[in-house]
């Protein structure tokens, strides 16, 4: 069950208008929070974000399940399961306590570093990778516009730190 701080923040982007991908990152920063305490592990960075995607697609965000082909299709239909649940469907068959147990020590098992600021780091560096220049340029501009004049500022001196750095080296 989300804590519920996340909830609220999660709901004030949703009347902010803030996109649906936006409003589950409310949910994955829980998790990299709670793999941080020690509450759990997680075997990499991905594993933290899919367990994050399914909390905010089981408390109502609207967040669509991916299409065919985007991901394995039990990916795909654990989404599709957690996106029905979000929106009322009635509970699947529940996990027996046994299999809740297992499951749970099994995380414990699983290493803390993946919520590290560097294996957050490496995972958004692959993740940008694969969009390309255009895509990314893009999503720069709408949150140069989106940011505000303080936004903006803060942007445009670290784009001038970065700069400077990388003249230096």
């Amino acid at each position: 069950m989300p804590d519920k701080k996340t909830l609220q923040r999660a709901r004030r982007d949703k009347e902010e208008g803030k996109a649906s991908s936006t409003q589950a990152g409310e949910f994955i920063r829980e998790e990299f929070h709670h793999i941080r305490k020690g509450k759990h592990g997680a075997r990499s960075p991905q594993q933290a974000i899919a367990i994050g995607l399914s909390k905010a697609r089981r408390a109502g965000v609207d967040l669509k399940p991916p299409e065919p082909g985007e991901q394995s299709e039990s990916t795909r239909h654990k989404a599709e399961q957690d996106y029905a649940r979000g929106r009322g469907a009635p509970r699947t068959r529940r996990a027996t306590t046994k299999r809740r147990t297992v499951s749970a020590r099994a995380l414990k098992r699983e290493s803390h570093g993946s919520a590290s600021r560097s294996a957050i780091g490496a995972q958004a560096h692959r993740s940008a990778t694969r969009r390309s220049g255009t895509q990314r340029s893009a999503a720069a501009k709408h949150a140069a516009r989106t940011n505000g004049t303080p936004g903006r500022r803060a942007a445009a001196r670290k784009a001038a730190r970065t700069r400077a750095s990388r003249s230096r080296g």
